[in-house]
């Protein structure tokens, strides 16, 4: 676990922790701490970005003594991006398919307009144990705007043990089983394969 690893480097600090989907139960406890103390919400890849920084300063309002400072990170979508070579760097829009928080019918739109518009497309929590086939449903939606030839890449892993990379076309996507752990992109019509790399010219 993330503490885990943390712990290594700074053993001396007091730890806290909440599990799985308690995000909001692990902000309130960051900020109760921080009356009396300095404290740091961990969270993986970028606090921005599908991370706590927006639910600790909407938590916050209510500890007007407690001073927010947000640490930027670096989000999977640019970390794993380097690993394919350079997919994103153009225009591009970064979706998550897990619908916990946001309905499927505005995850399915957002895909549409962003494939519509040739934006590189990076998607975040691709599949769980109860969306096994968000992701071949994405790229039903994206095929319809893209060719079924267009550079896709998956890393999973990213920057941790294990860490595995693969270069697909979108139609060898479609079909692939990937998990929670999986960022994967989906380029342009512009983006080509050179060396093994996808890469998305700039113009």
């Amino acid at each position: 676990t993330y503490t885990d690893i943390i712990k290594q480097y700074f053993p001396e600090k007091e730890y806290l922790s909440t599990g799985m989907r308690k995000e909001k139960e692990r902000g309130m406890l960051a900020l109760e701490n921080a009356v009396t103390k300095t404290v740091a919400l961990i969270c993986s890849g970028d606090s921005q970005l599908y991370g706590m920084a927006g639910l600790a300063f909407e938590l916050g309002e209510s500890f007007l003594d407690v001073e927010i400072e947000v640490v930027a990170g670096v989000t999977a979508a640019f970390s794993g991006g380097a690993i394919l070579g350079a997919p994103i760097t153009h225009d591009c829009a970064l979706i998550s398919l897990s619908d916990l928080l946001t309905p499927i019918g505005k995850i399915e739109k957002r895909l549409r307009c962003a494939s519509e518009g040739d934006f590189v497309i990076v998607l975040y929590n691709p599949s769980s144990k109860t969306r096994v086939d968000y992701l071949k449903k994405a790229c039903d939606i994206v095929l319809k705007y893209r060719d079924e030839k267009t550079p896709c890449g998956v890393v999973r892993n990213i920057g941790r043990e294990g860490q595995d990379s693969r270069v697909m076309t979108l139609k060898e996507l479609k079909d692939m089983t990937v998990d929670m752990f999986t960022t994967v992109y989906i380029g342009n019509s512009e983006t080509k394969i050179i060396n093994g790399k996808i890469v998305t010219p700039r113009g």
